[in-house]
């Protein structure tokens, strides 16, 4: 029997977890089955199975890929030389986010998997670990904002990075839900409530 390639392999994993969302997307985490997955993959149950032995295994993958464009480039944006504005760098998150914001996008699942994490200790635990990244990269750039003089050297960093982190669910759950603020307003409202 001829061996799979590893790329072959890697595409048909894509190719079911980019099924699963779109399982996800039209009908939610707990509607879609399955066999809905292995239907619209257009794959036999034995091929869907061996990648993604349950559906909360899919949901772990479609999780991670919900997050893992977001944590590449605030971790990019928290180690730029010279160091960003704090305005700059929570701007050019938010644009990144935009981009993944449509009816597409991995947002609308990130919604489903902070609902789905209620339920579910280990997807918990998962986006617990993501968020706490989050907020540490967000640490590492008021740190830095801190030894330039643009937040006070006294102010709790680890604090400000929370807020900091705040800002972009706050402002994607608006867009997602609501169809505004649009980005440029968004931070304008930051930017007033910073003094800047």
């Amino acid at each position: 029997m001829p061996r799979v390639s590893a790329e072959h392999l890697a595409a048909r994993r894509r190719q079911i977890v980019e099924a699963a969302r779109r399982c996800f997307l039209r009908e939610g985490f707990h509607r879609t089955t399955m066999q809905d997955v292995i239907a619209e993959a257009g794959l036999s149950v034995g091929a869907v199975y061996r990648y993604f032995p349950s559906k909360a295994d899919l949901i772990n993958a479609i999780a991670e890929e919900a997050v893992g464009g977001a944590e590449e480039v605030l971790a990019g944006i928290a180690r730029q030389e010279p160091p960003v504005p704090l305005i700059e760098a929570l701007g050019r998150v938010l644009a990144y986010v935009e981009t993944q914001a449509g009816d597409e996008g991995v947002l609308r699942i990130a919604i489903q998997v902070w609902g789905e994490a209620q339920r579910d200790p280990a997807l918990a635990t998962f986006v617990a670990g993501k968020y706490a990244g989050f907020r540490h990269h967000f640490e590492v750039l008021v740190r830095r904002a801190q030894r330039g003089g643009e937040i006070p050297a006294d102010a709790d960093a680890e604090a400000v990075a929370a807020a900091l982190f705040a800002l972009v669910p706050g402002w994607f759950l608006q867009l997602i839900l609501t169809g505004a603020p649009d980005r440029d307003t968004y931070l304008a409202g930051v930017r007033a409530l910073l003094g800047r």
